[in-house]
């Protein structure tokens, strides 16, 4: 069975995901200034493919370890992650979307934002 988060378990996981979203938002920063200059130059002073690459997968590793904790990453730009629960018996998704600082809101499983 996927892992069911309370809102306290899932709240108290978020200081660490808003530190490491705002490492994810700094690389995708990184990822478009070296794409812009590389169209616009040819070159980026923050490097080229392998840079590229190695950014690419610190953001992979990131969310890839957000997954194997049981939560749902349902969007990268912004960044959207639902935490599974049950309230009062129903199937729902504690959700937190980049610029929030904390987790306030909810919705059932089948709603919410497409991810």
């Amino acid at each position: 069975m996927d892992r069911l988060f309370t809102p306290d378990e899932a709240r108290a996981l978020l200081p660490g995901i808003l530190e490491e979203a705002r490492e994810i938002v700094a690389a995708r920063a990184d990822l478009a200034e070296i794409a812009f200059d590389r169209e616009a130059a040819g070159v980026s002073r923050l490097g080229g493919l392998p840079e590229i690459k190695a950014i690419e997968a610190r953001i992979q590793e990131t969310l890839s370890r957000w997954t194997d904790q049981g939560i749902e990453v349902k969007g990268v730009a912004p960044l959207l992650i639902d935490f599974p629960a049950v309230l009062d018996g129903v199937s729902v998704r504690l959700c937190w979307i980049e610029g929030e600082r904390e987790l306030a809101w909810y919705h059932r499983t089948y709603l919410g934002f497409p991810g």
